[in-house]
């Protein structure tokens, strides 16, 4: 996990449309934070400085000590929701973290060692399906990305979750499937010096000559299904 970023905080005494906008004029971003066994908390909190750190490229990503009335309370950031027209954040809603409790959380995906794979090493493309793994961590223990070494791997190999040792304290959410979170795929040129199609084959419906269809990334149908349906979002 990022280290605690720190977020000063004033009390919110009046909720409502029309307060909310009255502190946004004031250059204020209304928020609560909830969650644990106590009442949400309404709050707000400086528009330049959650600029600033939503700025960082992984606020959203990291734990939040929120400093109120001379506490600090250790939060999750959940949403920020932002003016569809200026893209100012308007609102922001904190999870509060509680000692020995879970969370579900998006971790980014590092692949590393591309230098030791055959398969890239022969112009094979790492067709990467998820880019973040949804995971149920130790709200004490989130991990700020998890690593994923390709030492070894060909074209037309696939790396599945079931592969991929997590940290301890995180389990993936999503138990239901062996999910893929990418395959090495050969690029169209390859595969037609290597006479295993012809155009026809290599080229999908809509798209270019020299672009890889969906189903020439491998055995794998699960990752193709992946593609297709974030494809689709």
């Amino acid at each position: 996990m990022s280290d605690a970023l720190t977020l000063p905080a004033e009390t919110r005494e009046r909720a409502g449309k029309g307060a909310s906008r009255a502190l946004r004029r004031e250059g204020r971003v209304p928020a609560v934070i909830y969650g644990g066994k106590e009442d949400p908390v309404m709050v707000h909190i400086e528009e330049k400085e959650l600029v600033r750190q939503l700025m960082t490229g992984h606020f959203m990503n990291s734990i939040v000590e929120i400093e109120l009335d001379g506490k600090k309370m250790r939060t999750l950031p959940k949403d920020v929701a932002l003016d569809p027209v200026k893209d100012r954040p308007i609102h922001a809603d904190f999870l509060r973290m509680v000692k020995g409790g879970k969370i579900e959380v998006e971790v980014p995906v590092v692949f590393i060692n591309e230098e030791a794979s055959p398969g890239l090493k022969k112009g094979g493309v790492l067709n990467v399906v998820r880019h973040e793994l949804e995971l149920i961590c130790d709200n004490d223990r989130i991990p700020s990305e998890i690593v994923i070494d390709v030492t070894g791997k060909e074209v037309g190999d696939a790396i599945h979750i079931s592969e991929v040792t997590l940290p301890e304290g995180s389990a993936s959410a999503i138990t239901d499937r062996d999910f893929t979170i990418a395959t090495l795929v050969a690029p169209s040129a390859l595969k037609r010096s290597e006479g295993e199609g012809s155009d026809d084959e290599q080229t999908g419906e809509g798209m270019e000559p020299g672009e890889t269809a969906a189903t020439e990334q491998g055995p794998d149908d699960d990752a193709a299904q992946e593609q297709e349906d974030k494809s689709g979002e």
